[in-house]
Formats: structure tokens, sequence, C-alpha cells
């Protein structure tokens, strides 16, 4: 209940549901301003790179991941403000990233009839890349959270279902 899958994102609005409780290593950042997203993707990027998570995740799983935080920390910052923070916990499935705002009254609303030319497509891309996805209002913070996967193993069905056929001599990429 509350959550939405990735095969809805232009059906609902953004689910209301608590942030997921997800075991694993945890990274967390200040965003003070735009350009500080680009310096976080970048730390982000070198801990993904590390082999005890590169190892296991794939390259897509972890070009995901960057494409998630940036949308996610760039919209906290342009549509919530304050002291914005981003968490992300590296667990044995995937992550978790967790992006607050001082912004509790503004729910994130995913673009509905807009020509994606004009942007606002983000969340809509969030929710694509994510296994789950929602927002949590808590006492004077807005979380917006993303659960993403590694990659490997055993990848739910509706995930390889959204995959494009692959062309004749050619191979996804796991």
């Amino acid at each position: 209940m509350g959550e939405a899958k990735a095969d809805e994102p232009s059906e609902q609005a953004w689910p209301c549901a608590p942030v997921p409780s997800v075991a694993g290593d945890v990274w967390h950042w200040q965003l003070e301003a735009m350009h500080v997203v680009s310096r976080v993707r970048s730390d982000l990027r070198a801990r993904v790179a590390h082999p005890s998570v590169s190892s296991a995740s794939s390259e897509d799983a972890r070009d995901g991941l960057l494409l998630v935080f940036e949308e996610l920390a760039s919209n906290a910052l342009r549509h919530g403000g304050g002291d914005v923070r981003a968490l992300v916990v590296a667990g044995p499935d995937g992550w978790l990233l967790d992006l607050s705002d001082e912004a509790p009254d503004r729910p994130p609303v995913p673009a509905v009839d807009r020509d994606p030319a004009l942007g606002g497509m983000g969340l809509h891309l969030v929710a694509q890349l994510s296994t789950e996805y929602g927002w949590e209002n808590r006492p004077g913070r807005k979380h917006v959270w993303a659960r993403l996967p590694s990659g490997r193993g055993d990848a739910p069905d509706r995930l390889r279902a959204q995959l494009p056929e692959p062309r004749s001599g050619e191979t996804h990429r796991e």
C-alpha cells in the first residue's frame, strides 16, 4: 500500500509512503546550492565504482543511480529549498536514495500532459528506473525517496519486460 511500481508512473500522483529502512553502507551530503550537486554526483560515482560496490552491481544500474540522484537532488533544491540533505544507502540488493528539504507542504508532483521538450519529466524518469518510490512528510521536512536495483541477480520480471528486445546478434548487458 502507498507505493507505486515503475510501470505506473503516469497513472497516479507521487505516492505518500514512509522512507523504507534498508541495511547497508550509508553516505550523506549537504546540498547548499545547485553547483554542489555535480560535486556530490562525482563523489557518489567514485563510491559506486569501488570494487566492493561495482562487483555487486551492473554499470547500467550505477548509471541509473547517478541519474536518479541528480533528478531528486535538483528537484529538492529547485522546488523544496532550505536545508537540503542527500542520503544514499548501498544495500545488498541495490540502493535507497532519500533527498530531504524544508518544504513539507510541497509534495512532489509529476508533470501531466506536458510536452517533454518543456522539461519536468524527472519524476517520471525516477519512477521508470526505480523498484519503489514515494515521499514522506516529517516535522519540518519532506523526504522524497527511491529504491533502485543493483542490476545483478534475479531482476524482477516486470523490469526485464521493460527492456527492449535485442536486435539479432546483440545481448543485454547484465
